[in-house]
């Protein structure tokens, strides 16, 4: 069975795309976000699409395109459409798959259901930490909750501009794989993204063994 990558971030705007874009390209990988809200004309997966080089990825469509850019829940109650964990149903494929959630863990997709009841326990998740004020709190929330529900963290990586006393309390108290850093871009395009696949291809792969 080939791979699955979950990438979640600690709060919504992090850069839980681009990494995606990066692990997708790293990997060679398929692409699917479950759920996309708002920007439906350049949506995450429009953009790591046009940010991927391969030939071999696969880019799957949204289980739900919603247009307006809220939570899930809120967003499908204005388009009048009932989202469930068990109609989000995983894309057939043999190849290594990259699933990019909504916001953090705990955004709601229904009444009673959030992002992290779309996490299986053979995934491998991916955290984006991104440097902010209460983003060590957040960071450390995310893996605690992670490991309460049993799942597997390959590991974290940071985005934006380094804050060392900051990554390194995350280091020390999460107790995960930091597995690099996205610096603070002018820009991103193919040429950018291929550059850091081809760092995170070695992590990836010595972290897998």
């Amino acid at each position: 069975m080939s791979d699955t990558y979950f990438v979640t971030g600690i709060s919504t705007e992090v850069g839980k795309t681009v990494v995606s874009a990066i692990l997708t390209e790293a990997l060679e990988a398929d692409y699917w976000k479950p759920i996309q809200a708002g920007e439906l004309e350049n949506s995450d997966a429009m953009k790591v699409q046009k940010w991927v080089s391969n030939s071999k990825s696969v880019f799957h469509d949204n289980a739900f395109a919603l247009s307006a850019p809220m939570s899930p829940h809120a967003a499908a109650e204005i388009d009048e459409v009932k989202i469930l964990s068990e109609k989000i149903i995983r894309p057939k494929t043999k190849n290594t798959l990259v699933i990019e959630g909504a916001g953090g863990l705990l955004v709601p997709i229904n009444s009673r259901e959030t992002i992290l009841d779309l996490i299986e326990t053979t995934d491998k998740v991916i955290v984006v930490s991104r440097h902010y004020l209460g983003s060590i709190n957040h960071t450390l929330l995310t893996l605690e909750t992670l490991k309460n529900h049993g799942l597997n963290i390959c590991g974290i990586i940071f985005s934006g501009n380094e804050h060392p006393s900051t990554e390194s309390i995350i280091s020390e108290m999460g107790g995960v794989p930091i597995l690099g850093r996205v610096d603070e871009e002018p820009y991103f395009d193919a040429n950018v993204i291929k550059e850091y696949a081809e760092v995170f291809r070695k992590k990836l792969i010595s972290e897998s063994n």
